[in-house]
């Protein structure tokens, strides 16, 4: 059986990911910061599928020695984790200079360390069982900056540079990495937004995305899933 690892998984995309994933028979692991957040989602997993073994850790994904334990108890609680997906994430809406002194530092230890230590962590492990697959969730914003988001646009451009360099030091080992570059997507940034649902991408349709990747054959790799709102962005 597959177990997959998805960080920031209690809403939005990750949540859908999640969700989807459980429908597949894949055991899973996630983590959140909150919770009470992560007890509901570890009990709507379970009536999706009774079958799965789930492991719900809390966890502030912008400290190491939180992700690295996360990472253990996964391990310890599924065994060999097939499947990564890179989802927590930060937006902060700001020019960079404008930004407080702890923006960089914060956005950088939420939007790309969190990627970096779980590849340290996992990726010699999927080298030597030559399998597994990782998913970088990247957004438009990491290849068309944002300016009035600046140190966030930094961030996810380096997301996607890591999600290359992953790639090419996996592809003699047969291991997968995607990088996922959504646009306009209907998540929690967008509460209250008066913009008809139609407009956005939905989590779903990522989660689908990303399901349909994974199952593709050992031979194919998708190197980048670019998703853009058929309106256009927003």
């Amino acid at each position: 059986m597959t177990n997959a690892l998805i960080t920031g998984a209690t809403r939005g995309m990750g949540r859908a990911i999640a969700v989807a994933f459980a429908k597949q028979n894949f055991n899973l692991a996630v983590c959140a910061r909150n919770a009470d957040d992560l007890e509901a989602l570890r009990h709507e997993l379970q009536q999706v599928n009774p079958a799965v073994k789930i492991c719900a850790v809390v966890t502030n994904i912008s400290k190491k020695n939180e992700v690295l334990a996360f990472a253990g108890r996964a391990e310890q609680e599924l065994g060999f984790i097939n499947l990564i997906v890179n989802n927590a994430g930060l937006y902060h809406p700001s020019t960079m200079l404008d930004d407080d002194e702890e923006t960089f530092d914060r956005m950088v230890n939420t939007n790309l360390m969190p990627a970096y230590t779980l590849y340290r962590y996992f990726g010699k492990t999927m080298m030597a069982a030559r399998q597994g697959h990782i998913f970088n969730i990247c957004s438009s914003a990491s290849v068309i900056p944002v300016v009035e988001a600046g140190t966030y646009s930094v961030t996810k451009y380096a997301l996607l540079g890591l999600n290359k360099v992953m790639r090419l030091e996996m592809q003699q080992y047969g291991v997968k990495v995607t990088a996922v570059i959504p646009g306009s997507t209907l998540t929690s940034s967008w509460q209250g937004t008066t913009i008809p649902a139609e407009r956005f991408i939905l989590p779903d349709d990522i989660a689908s995305a990303s399901v349909n990747t994974y199952g593709m054959s050992a031979g194919a790799n998708v190197d980048e899933i670019t998703l853009m709102p058929a309106f256009g962005q927003l």
